[in-house]
């Protein structure tokens, strides 16, 4: 394995390892991003035994003790498995998270105590740029599920949203939706619940023109009439099993 690096946005870097033992022909993505800065951020550190590998990629585009803060959307292995060796490579990094997350998990599994953020706080990186938090819980399955949108450049920090198969470019305009409906089909990952849809189309208001996604390949474009179709989808899942329930979140 090893890991891809390109600039997906001015100074927003996706580092990706391709893994074809999972789902196999096509294989799975794990995407990590690094907002290059005054003050770095890392977002999703990678599974534990893959550190050494994005250790040495982050090494190709800053110094690793200058990294400054590292955030994901929610508590799972390959989103922050790495958290700790990251801390102990970076002496001044922070974990940066939403409330829940902190509560929950990272007050006890951090090394350090991590920077909470409220739903809406924004985090300056320095230079005028400023990425802000937005609470998405259950969406697309942790409780403490969040995402980061890069106000600078526009671009949204999906985690697990749109997760889809293969080894793809690291950029698209092309279609993210339909390959995300066939990866929700196959996986079935998300917690399916009837407020989805109204959460994700909170997320299209930001009106993103980049949408790093976790496992796939990053789209320049419409993001939110991505976003708006992605919700149209788990609607039409949720209602499927929960008509009233979707018609009192609508």
């Amino acid at each position: 394995m090893n890991a891809k690096i390109d600039e997906i946005a001015e100074g927003i870097f996706r580092l990706s390892v391709h893994v074809p033992d999972i789902a196999p022909p096509a294989g799975f993505t794990f995407n990590h991003f690094l907002i290059r800065g005054e003050e770095p951020l890392l977002f999703h550190t990678g599974l534990r035994r893959m550190f050494p590998l994005l250790r040495d990629a982050v090494a190709r585009l800053i110094p690793l003790e200058t990294l400054r803060w590292i955030s994901f959307g929610h508590y799972e292995a390959d989103e922050c498995g790495a958290m700790n060796e990251w801390l102990a490579v970076a002496p001044r990094a922070e974990v940066a998270h939403g409330q829940t997350g902190a509560l929950v998990s990272l007050n006890d599994m951090a090394d350090r105590p991590p920077r909470v953020l409220a739903d809406g706080e924004a985090l300056d990186l320095g230079r005028g740029r400023r990425v802000r938090y937005i609470d998405t819980p259950h969406i697309p399955h942790g409780w403490d599920a969040g995402v980061l949108y890069d106000e600078g450049s526009g671009t949204l920090l999906c985690g697990d949203l749109f997760t889809q198969l293969g080894d793809g470019p690291a950029l698209t305009s092309g279609d993210i939706v339909g390959p995300a409906i066939q990866g929700e089909d196959l996986f079935g990952y998300s917690s399916l619940n009837p407020g989805m849809g109204v959460t994700i189309r909170r997320l299209a208001e930001t009106a993103p023109r980049t949408l790093a996604l976790m496992h796939g390949p990053s789209f320049n474009g419409d993001g939110a009439a991505a976003l708006r179709a992605l919700a149209d989808d788990y609607d039409r899942r949720a209602l499927a099993k929960w008509p009233v329930a979707l018609q009192q979140a609508a």
